[in-house]
């Protein structure tokens, strides 16, 4: 009698480990639209994206027109029902600027350093999960500062403003840019292409990734690179090799200041003038000529 209970056990086992949990999802599509104080080339767009990815695109219109999939996932229907609930976007604007962000269930803004963090103590106790998937238009002038951290890329195309751009786990491509530059990444390749070469110094980073730069020809500037265990290639046909710069930085450390050196090689293309810094830790840097 004992033998026959043997598979009937197992059978029953094997029927709950292959029954499977259905995850619950809320899909919505928000839609906003906005018009500017000013002209676009005196106003800026601060976007702050948590989960998912950031599209920018300019066109030649005169408003701010936001098109966003909202989704919410949880194991069963009264947690999705909790994160319908507590999940909003915020969008406030307050002089020339126009910000979009998550507030809650937290506020993706910038913080100051003073500010509380106990209520992100709440976040382990969240079990849904939000996403928001942003497509913007702005004007072509409008000046760009937006970011995201995981689940998704940012994209930045045709704007011709002042771009500030973010990432952490995602890569950044930014198109037919014509404007001072400063884009960084953590965790994905940087690549950038100009219409018209920035007039003002820019800056370019990525911890983990390919950094690829396109420049118009007739480029004058000076290039400073730094990597660890990257190299940098350029196709512009005369470069002249600098000599290495010591910066120094300082921070107060005790009843003494700790001083701290670090070498940077710098190519100057052109006349040299304007700086445009290159950093990578694991990638290759690649600076080229728009054909």
């Amino acid at each position: 009698m004992k033998k026959s209970f043997i598979p009937l056990i197992a059978g029953l086992v094997l029927s709950c480990a292959q029954s499977p949990v259905h995850a619950q999802e809320f899909k919505e599509h928000i839609s906003k639209t906005f018009a500017l104080p000013k002209a676009s080339s005196a106003c800026v767009l601060s976007l702050y994206n948590v989960f998912g990815p950031v599209k920018v695109e300019g066109y030649a219109g005169d408003k701010v027109i936001f098109e966003i999939e909202e989704t919410i996932t949880a194991k069963d229907n009264a947690i999705l029902e909790q994160g319908k609930k507590e999940v909003h976007l915020g969008f406030d604007q307050v002089g020339d600027t126009l910000w979009a962000y998550t507030a809650s269930p937290d506020d993706s803004r910038p913080h100051p350093r003073n500010y509380n963090y106990d209520n992100w103590n709440d976040r382990e106790r969240i079990e849904y999960r939000y996403h928001f998937d942003y497509t913007v238009k702005v004007p072509f002038g409008m000046n760009i500062n937006v970011s995201t951290v995981n689940n998704g890329d940012v994209s930045v195309k045709d704007v011709a403003g002042k771009l500030r751009v973010r990432n952490v786990n995602g890569a950044i491509e930014i198109i037919n840019a014509k404007n001072t530059t400063d884009a960084h990444t953590i965790n994905g390749n940087l690549t950038v292409n100009y219409l018209s070469n920035p007039g003002e110094a820019s800056s370019y980073y990525t911890l983990n990734g390919k950094l690829t730069v396109t420049y118009q020809p007739g480029l004058s500037a000076d290039l400073q690179f730094k990597s660890m265990n990257g190299a940098f290639y350029t196709d512009f046909p005369e470069i002249e090799i600098l000599p290495k710069t010591v910066t120094k930085t300082q921070e107060k450390k005790g009843d003494g200041t700790l001083y701290k050196l670090n070498k940077n090689s710098d190519v100057r293309i052109g006349a040299g003038g304007k700086t445009f810094k290159f950093e990578t830790l694991n990638g290759n840097i690649y600076i080229q000529k728009q054909s």
